[in-house]
């Protein structure tokens, strides 16, 4: 045969190929469907799992062997995500039938772990078959659905790697699972009712919760929990990630109660749907929105309320859902169970929509374990709806919503994570541990970087422990070994003295916030840092060069690093965390720096208790543990205070979306925006070159309370000046260096009133604009950036840790 020719042997001489494909091949039916594939072409051979992926050997007629080569890619099955085939001839061996091997271990494991999949509509339909053996069977799945990374314990996966290794199949599921006709064909987490996971309920004590909880009397504990949920109770039912706290979305009892419970103030719940229908009279769903929700990834996506439903009396909601939010927060069911929970026709009546939050205390990770959930949710549910299959990995719900008609992640978990991101360029092995707020950390070799679930916030010691199981599973499912580390260059945070703790003899890599954020934005649009870009980038709180708390920052950026071009004018942050929960105060330093009086009548002035207030005054006046802030977020705080919208914050954020959710309230087009002074700073002056004074902004707000002008348009008119000002400021940047591509990033624009306004301007003004689609803007994607910023500032050094 003639040496790379495909197929240039004799018609009538067999011809072996090995085919190695890699990527998302394990846990999703891809050995069935290469036995049913090579079956049908009438080729022999084997298949087999491997750590470096699915391992093929077929043998038979050229074409044939020619057409499966092709086929295997074209025609994976729905959830394999296919990024390499390679095929090399080797000699043939004759034999005869086609089987499927072992799983093969390896030292390094290259394959991909599937995420989680919603319930698939061929299962959906077993599930209400009462014709069925697995009718109503909670824990239903084949090769296109179901759980895959929260169950997987090790590579290659197969059903002693996974947390299905305790529960033996019986016969009929062991013949399923062997039948290459069979849908369930090698599906690891294959059960039945005579052989699965079991559900129970535990009822508490209402006189003592201290007591341990007592089992059900009920024979259907889903019907049960159900008809509890109808009464007003709170009950903690254990999903594929972690636990939730569920209870009627309709019943403003229950839902104020589970918000008490919770410590949650006024940060919005999740809602899970039965169906579409269910949610029609409540937001906008358009074709984006659409898909996202009935995908095979089933996030949470934010879904805009339709006008009316955001005050009191909607139909069928609660007024504690989501208290001055501008969206919902909506799924719709993704396991069996879920279904189960919500009901079938002909089951007894049950809520229709049901609030689905984190099993948790505000501030603590998911719950997972069974004997943990009594305990630490113990005040927090009236029931526990549960079951003996073992979390592996903690994994909250995603969150989504759509921009300019893409989808943006607020939170990238369950149904995305541990699917890894393509890197522009290669990286050796590292470990980027993210930051302290929405923490995710990332693994990266060669071109893929693996982000885990979300972490969450690192100020709880359960969350740090979380954090360490978390890099450890993902070592063992991704197979890198980290010879690098990068942290965020914040002395205070607990992510980066993780990092510091466990370097060993590894270099470290601090990586500036602001950078990371940029660099993220770069690495997953695929830009492989030759030319740099105007980084935009917006959040609360980043650590800054100069000690400063930096957050509103135009950079001129690329991995190697970057240049500080514009940034807002420091004002003083009093307090610090004491500012961020009553940003009347954070409005108070603003128009202290802005020169105007606080007078009575400004709304912030109003809010502040007098004694506080002289407080205040003085702490300013002696710049008494007040850190410089040039943040955008802290801006956002202040001017809805100033607005009269919001004063005392419950949650991260809750000032900006009020503010966002007045904005779209605004009855009338808001006109020319309020406008940032632009001033550059003198030659040598440390800091930024140029400086966005928000003084003017404040004065025009004053001037427009004082006219009696609706704080919604006073907040429409806000955003439109920051999108302005992002506008006028890339525009001087392009005059100063020629760069033509900005990148938007950092918390603040996951408001997508101001990052489509913003992205429009810039268009309109040439600009190629990149926006986050693959990680959040938010510190969730902080990890990307640190990789591939880390990556190439260890090579500068030569490998040693940089200062």
């Amino acid at each position: 045969m003639t040496t790379g020719q495909v197929g240039a042997a004799p018609a009538t001489a067999a011809v072996r190929r090995r085919i190695t494909v890699r990527g998302v091949v394990q846990g999703v039916g891809f050995r069935p469907f290469v036995h049913t594939l090579a079956t049908e072409l009438g080729l022999t051979g084997h298949v087999t799992n491997t750590g470096e992926g699915v391992v093929t050997e077929v043998e038979g007629a050229p074409a044939a062997v020619d057409r499966f080569s092709v086929r295997i890619r074209r025609d994976a099955p729905p959830l394999a995500v296919v990024e390499a085939v390679e095929g090399e001839d080797v000699p043939a061996t004759g034999g005869a039938g086609f089987t499927i091997l072992a799983s093969r271990a390896a030292e390094t494991c290259r394959t991909l772990v599937s995420p989680d999949a919603a319930t698939c509509d061929a299962c959906l339909a077993e599930l209400t078959d009462p014709q069925d053996r697995r009718h109503r069977h909670p824990f239903l799945t084949c090769t296109h659905c179901g759980p895959r990374f929260t169950i997987v314990t090790g590579l290659p996966y197969d059903r002693a790697q996974t947390t299905m290794a305790g529960f033996p199949m019986c016969a009929a599921c062991a013949a399923e699972y062997a039948n290459p006709a069979d849908r369930r064909f090698h599906a690891q987490p294959v059960a039945c009712h005579d052989c699965g996971p079991r559900l129970s309920l535990l009822i508490a004590d209402p006189d003592d919760r201290t007591r341990p909880p007592r089992p059900a009397s009920a024979t259907d504990p889903v019907a049960e929990a159900r008809r509890l949920l109808a009464r007003g109770a709170i009950v903690a039912v254990k999903g594929l990630g972690g636990y939730h706290l569920v209870c009627d979305a309709s019943d403003d009892e229950a839902v104020t109660l589970l918000r008490r419970r919770k410590a949650r103030g006024d940060k919005p719940f999740a809602l899970m749907a039965r169906g579409l229908t269910d949610i029609a009279h409540l937001v906008r769903v358009g074709p984006e929105e659409r898909a996202l929700l009935t995908g095979g990834s089933r996030p949470i996506v934010l879904l805009r309320r339709t006008r009316g439903t955001e005050t009191a009396g909607t139909p069928g909601l609660s007024d504690a859902v989501a208290p001055g939010s501008p969206d919902l927060g909506v799924m719709l069911p993704y396991t069996p169970l879920h279904h189960l929970l919500l009901g079938f026709a002909g089951d007894p009546p049950g809520p229709r929509l049901l609030v689905m939050t984190s099993g948790n205390v505000a501030g603590e990770p998911i719950v997972t374990d069974d004997e943990d959930a009594v305990r630490r949710l113990a005040q927090l549910a009236d029931a526990w709806l549960t079951h003996d299959r073992p979390i592996q990995v903690p994994c909250d719900d995603s969150v989504l919503r759509v921009c300019d008609g893409e989808a943006l992640f607020v939170r990238r978990s369950r149904g995305y994570a541990p699917f890894p991101v393509t890197l522009p360029l290669p990286v050796r092995p590292a470990l980027a541990v993210g930051g302290d707020l929405k923490n995710a950390l990332c693994l990266a070799e060669g071109r893929r970087a693996w982000l885990s679930a979300h972490i969450g916030d690192m100020d709880d010691l359960e969350t740090q422990l979380a954090f360490a199981r978390a890099e450890a599973h993902l070592e063992t499912v991704t197979g890198v070994r980290p010879q690098l580390l990068a942290a965020d260059k914040h002395p205070g945070y607990r992510s980066g003295q993780w990092a510091q703790r466990h370097t060993g003899e590894r270099p470290l890599v601090r990586v500036q916030h602001h950078h990371a954020h940029i660099a993220a934005a770069m690495a997953e649009h695929g830009l492989d840092g030759s030319r740099p870009v105007i980084g935009v980038a917006f959040d609360g709180t980043g650590y800054g060069d100069d000690g400063a708390v930096w957050g509103g920052e135009i950079l001129f950026a690329d991995y190697d690093g970057y240049r500080r071009f514009g940034q807002l004018a420091y004002v003083p942050l009093p307090g610090g965390d004491a500012t961020v929960r009553r940003p009347y105060r954070m409005a108070l330093a603003h128009l202290r720096a802005a020169g105007i009086a606080w007078d009575e009548d400004l709304p912030p002035v109003a809010a502040c208790p007098p004694d506080e207030r002289r407080l205040l005054a003085r702490q300013l006046e002696r710049d008494l543990n007040c850190v410089p802030t040039s943040s955008m977020g802290r801006l956002f705080d202040a001017v809805s205070s100033l607005a009269g919208v919001c004063h005392h914050a419950g949650y991260e954020a809750q000032a900006a979306v009020e503010l966002e959710a007045a904005a779209l309230a605004a009855e009338h087009e808001p006109g020319p925006g309020y406008a940032f002074a632009l001033r550059t700073a003198p030659p040598g002056e440390p800091g930024a070159e140029t400086i966005a004074d928000p003084a003017p902004v404040f004065a025009s707000v004053v001037e427009d309370l004082r006219a009696h002008v609706a704080p919604a348009l006073i907040a429409a008119r806000f955003h439109t000046a920051v999108a302005e000002l992002v506008s006028r400021c890339c525009v001087l940047a392009r005059e100063r260096a020629g760069v033509q591509t900005v990148a938007l990033t950092g918390g603040v624009f996951a408001n997508t009133l101001l990052a489509e306004d913003a992205a429009r301007l810039l268009r309109q003004d040439g600009f190629t604009v990149l926006r986050h689609r693959r990680v959040p803007p938010n510190d969730g994607g902080l990890a990307l950036g640190q990789i591939a910023v880390a990556a190439r500032t260890a090579h500068a050094y030569g490998g040693a840790s940089a200062p």
